[in-house]
């Protein structure tokens, strides 16, 4: 294990709670108890910091006193969003604290838009942004006659948002489609008029995104993690999000989290480091110092190569809050913090 001789700075974790969860907050206790441990390895003090927007005020005079803070926060949480707590978050990087992730990264990186803005890697696939809903009115009935489309809310987490969406056959007066809510297990037939409804509030968060189905998508879905610009490790796991097959959908089961090495995911791991992250950066205008300490990048396969090794279809981006982690991935963590306090010095 690593010995430092002299203590590199201070960074705090922050995740939201109410007021009991900030009374008792600690590193052995916390669900970040490996990544306070990694840090403490290397030579970097941690502490946490409890956030809800009722004690901002509070929180604000805490991050002042830090070199960084590590921020674990949904997008949207029991009805609550980030607009109060990103306020924040820039207002103290402004003075000279480091934020990861900073939220004009997550704004570029960690939405739905990125798979769209990076749609010509060859990460991506024909994909759609609908600014508003007359474009996706006029728009998504010619993309459903080719195929069976994706529609995805820009912000948001745990599915909610995101629909797949098959057209049936067309009355004379109006089109059926057929729609799969990724966090529900049964499908519906609606018109497609009373769909687009449904939609409309997700324009509040500025667009849509309209990407084909994958039809590996019960094969499983990779997940890619990422501290700064090299691979973390990897989890892989059966989804029964947007999978009809009653088959495949049985065969669902929890994430399994494997390092960096897993030779299975190679390929993928020389893609991420390789390629696709400088290609990502470029096209964001993201300096690399600025990639998150830890994100993660979810890709569902694609059609098979010639050799028959595989090929990987982004499916989203997550920034905001990305936990659990693989085992190996406190440690990646940490390394990237004290070159982040380092370049500081």
């Amino acid at each position: 294990m690593f010995e430092p001789t002299a203590r590199l700075g201070r960074i705090a974790i922050l995740w939201r709670g109410d007021e009991s969860a900030r009374r008792t907050a600690s590193p052995e206790t916390s669900r970040f108890s490996a990544v306070f441990a990694a840090l403490a390895d290397v030579g970097v003090d941690a502490a946490p910091v409890v956030y809800e927007d009722d004690v901002l005020d509070a929180v604000r005079t805490q991050l002042a006193t830090f070199d960084g803070v590590l921020v674990w926060v949904n997008p949207i949480h029991d009805g609550r969003n980030r607009a109060n707590l990103d306020a924040l978050l820039r207002e103290i990087a402004a003075r000279g604290v480091w934020v990861s992730a900073h939220p004009d990264v997550i704004l570029k990186m960690g939405t739905k838009e990125v798979l769209h803005r990076t749609r010509t890697m060859s990460w991506g696939c024909d994909t759609a942004l609908y600014r508003t809903p007359e474009q996706m009115r006029a728009e998504l009935p010619l993309r459903l006659a080719a195929s069976s489309r994706v529609i995805k809310r820009n912000r948001g987490n745990g599915g909610r948002g995101v629909w797949k969406v098959e057209a049936l056959t067309r009355p004379p007066d109006r089109l059926m489609v057929r729609v799969l809510d990724a966090t529900k297990e049964e499908s519906e037939d609606v018109a497609l008029d009373e769909f687009l409804e449904r939609c409309v509030e997700y324009f509040d968060d500025g667009s849509v995104i309209d990407q084909p189905f994958q039809p590996r998508l019960s094969e499983g879905v990779v997940r890619c993690y990422m501290a700064g610009d090299r691979c973390a490790g990897f989890g892989h796991h059966k989804v029964k999000a947007l999978v009809d097959e009653p088959t495949a959908r049985a065969e669902a089961g929890p994430r399994l989290y494997v390092g960096k090495t897993d030779p299975r995911f190679q390929g993928l791991r020389r893609l991420m480091e390789d390629e696709w992250t400088p290609q990502l950066t470029s096209l964001l205008d993201i300096p690399s110092s600025d990639l998150p300490m830890i994100w993660d990048a979810d890709f569902m396969f694609g059609p098979p190569r010639s050799d028959g090794t595989d090929t990987y279809v982004l499916g989203e981006i997550n920034v905001s809050s990305v936990f659990p982690i693989p085992d190996e991935a406190p440690a990646e963590i940490a390394r990237r913090v004290v070159d982040k306090l380092q370049s500081k010095l």
